[in-house]
C-alpha cells in the first residue's frame, strides 16, 4: 500500500505549484498527475460540471490504484471535495485560499484575494471567508484570463501584466498589506506580482501548507513512503511541451493522455 502513488489533479498545470510543494515534502513518494487543461478553466464552469470533472478525475485516479488524492485545484476543492469525500472511501487532500494566515499576520486589517468565480462564489469559501473575516476588510477579485494565459505559457506577457495591473491596483489603493492567492495557477505569477506592486505587501499561497497536510495523512493512515526512488508521471489532455516548461529541472515522465 505504501508503495501506491499520490494522485493529484488540478484544471491544468497550476496544480504542478502544489506537486512540487509535495515533493520537497515528501520526495520518495511516487506522483500521478493530471492537467485537465482541456477544460480549463473550472473557475468558469456550472458547479455542476466542475463536480462532473473532478468525479472523471478521481476515477482515473482511483483506477492508477492511487493511495490518496490532493485536489490541486481552489474551484474543484470548494464545489466538489466534499462530495468526493463521501462518495469514495480514500483520503482527499483539498485548498482553500489561505485567508486565515493572512488576517492573523495583517496589521492594516485589509486583505486582498485574487481567485477564480468558481471559488469565490462558492459556499466553502464564503464560510471560510465570514469565519475570518470580523475586524478586517477583504477584497475579493476574480482573475478572469489569467488561467488561459498561463495555460498557453504566457505567464510574463504583456497581456498578464495589464490584467494583474488592472486587478490588483484597486486592492493596492485601498491599502491591503496582503495579498491571497486563490488559484493554484498564481503562484506562477509571483515574479511578475512583486513587480507590480509595493514591496510590503506579502503574497501568501497554499502550497507549502497542502503538502504538509498531504504528509500529515499519509502518517495517518500508516501510508508514509520514507525511503526509495520515486517515480513521477504527469499526463495532461493539451499540449505536453507547455506542461514541461513549468517542470524544468525536475525528473519526470510527462505524456499525453486523453481523458
Amino acid at each position: 500500500m505504501n508503495k501506491q502513488s499520490i494522485g493529484i489533479f488540478d484544471s491544468g498545470i497550476g496544480g504542478t505549484s502544489i506537486w512540487k510543494e509535495i515533493k520537497k515534502v515528501l520526495p520518495f513518494e511516487d506522483t500521478i498527475y493530471l492537467a485537465d487543461s482541456k477544460n480549463a478553466p473550472y473557475g468558469e464552469k456550472s458547479p455542476q460540471e466542475i463536480l462532473d470533472l473532478s468525479i472523471k478525475n478521481t476515477e482515473y485516479l482511483l483506477s492508477r490504484n492511487c493511495k490518496i488524492i490532493v485536489v490541486a485545484c481552489n474551484t474543484a476543492t470548494t464545489n466538489a471535495i466534499s462530495y468526493l469525500r463521501s462518495k469514495f472511501d480514500i483520503p482527499f487532500i483539498g485548498i482553500e485560499p489561505a485567508i486565515k494566515p493572512a488576517v492573523l499576520k495583517s496589521t492594516s486589517k485589509k486583505i486582498g484575494i485574487l481567485a477564480t468565480k468558481g471559488t469565490l462564489s462558492s459556499a466553502l469559501f464564503n464560510n471560510t471567508s465570514n469565519a475570518y473575516s470580523k475586524g478586517i476588510t477583504i477584497i475579493e477579485q476574480d482573475g478572469e484570463g489569467l488561467v488561459p494565459l498561463i495555460e498557453a505559457g504566457l505567464v510574463n506577457s504583456i497581456e498578464t501584466r495589464q490584467l494583474l495591473l488592472k486587478y490588483i491596483t484597486p486592492m493596492v489603493e485601498q491599502g491591503i498589506d496582503h495579498l491571497v492567492l486563490g488559484c493554484t495557477h498564481y503562484p506562477y505569477l509571483i515574479p511578475v506580482l512583486k513587480g507590480l506592486m509595493p514591496p510590503h505587501i506579502q503574497i501568501i499561497d497554499s502550497g507549502e501548507a497542502v503538502a504538509k497536510q498531504t504528509k500529515n495523512v499519509l502518517e495517518k493512515y500508516d501510508l508514509l513512503l520514507e525511503t526509495g526512488v520515486s517515480t513521477n508521471q504527469l499526463y495532461t489532455n493539451a499540449d505536453v511541451a507547455i506542461l514541461k516548461t513549468f517542470l524544468k529541472g525536475y525528473t519526470v515522465d510527462v505524456s499525453y493522455l486523453n481523458f
